[in-house]
């Protein structure tokens, strides 16, 4: 008989002791059928992408309404045998006490962990105010904490990602994003070595969470700098879409049809999603 599948309960505690030590590759897919593609190549965990989900449904990054975005989680984590992380955005409020309403609502899921992030919904500053988005991450956490879910909770600093590459900054808001009650933390954006050992230094012993979206670091290097997870963001459905735009763009402009041959053998779906 087949062996029963891991319960909500089994991968948050799976989640929870990947990141008690070394350091492992959380990719993003950003559907079931690339889900369970790199469930089968043998990954621990996945997580999700906001741009890669909202741009296979046709929406730009931040357009999707929170109910879609928990549709996708809640299909995702029913999907798959590996724990689920969540790119919950900002949690889709400003107010931390809608924060917590939400975070919720995301955790009812069947997620293993979320993040939460500073950056604000547009117009304006980039970035919460300080105490504000502390007192965000506070709202998470007590939210996560009445679930008694065992969620695992990431705190975020996106200034590198939206002007405010101030690494003094990042690193105050992720201090104190880790007192708030972060379980991880994440500066995505950040890319030189000296950069990356301060953050790993000024939290730990909490783990970090390190983006990496081009051949600029190798797993291998950011292990040796103490980084305990490493993500791709929405890469992995970039080059997907790279290399279906470059095939049919060649057909309008040129009728020829070489990119629909690539070298190499494809992968045998079929045989991948029949189990």
């Amino acid at each position: 008989m087949p062996s029963a599948r891991p319960s909500t309960a089994d991968k948050r505690k799976v989640f929870r002791a990947l990141h008690q030590s070394g350091c492992f590759v959380i990719p993003n897919p950003w559907n079931v059928g690339s889900a369970r593609y790199l469930q089968g190549l043998g990954f621990k965990a996945i997580a999700s992408t906001s741009s890669g989900h909202a741009h296979s449904e046709g929406y730009p990054d931040g357009a999707q309404t929170m109910d879609d975005v928990l549709a996708h989680y809640r299909e995702l984590a029913a999907a798959t045998d590996i724990p689920l992380n969540a790119d919950f955005e900002d949690g889709f409020a400003a107010e931390p006490e809608r924060v917590a309403a939400n975070v919720t609502r995301a955790v009812a899921t069947g997620v293993a962990g979320l993040s939460i992030e500073d950056s604000t919904r547009g117009g304006g500053e980039p970035l919460y105010a300080f105490d504000l988005a502390v007192e965000r991450i506070k709202a998470a956490r007590v939210a996560i904490d009445s679930a008694n879910a065992g969620v695992l909770l990431t705190g975020r600093s996106e200034g590198f990602l939206v002007g405010r590459a101030d690494l003094r900054e990042t690193i105050r808001r992720l201090e104190a994003y880790s007192a708030a009650g972060a379980d991880v933390l994440y500066a995505p954006g950040i890319k030189s070595k000296d950069d990356i050992a301060a953050v790993v230094k000024a939290v730990a012993p909490k783990p970090v969470n390190l983006l990496i979206h081009g051949n600029w670091m190798t797993v291998a290097e950011a292990a040796e700098l103490g980084v305990r997870r490493i993500s791709v963001g929405g890469a992995l459905a970039r080059s997907a879409w790279v290399a279906f735009a470059r095939a049919a763009n060649e057909i309008t402009e040129q009728g020829t049809f070489n990119g629909l041959s690539p070298a190499g053998s494809a992968p045998n779906l079929n045989a991948t999603f029949g189990d």
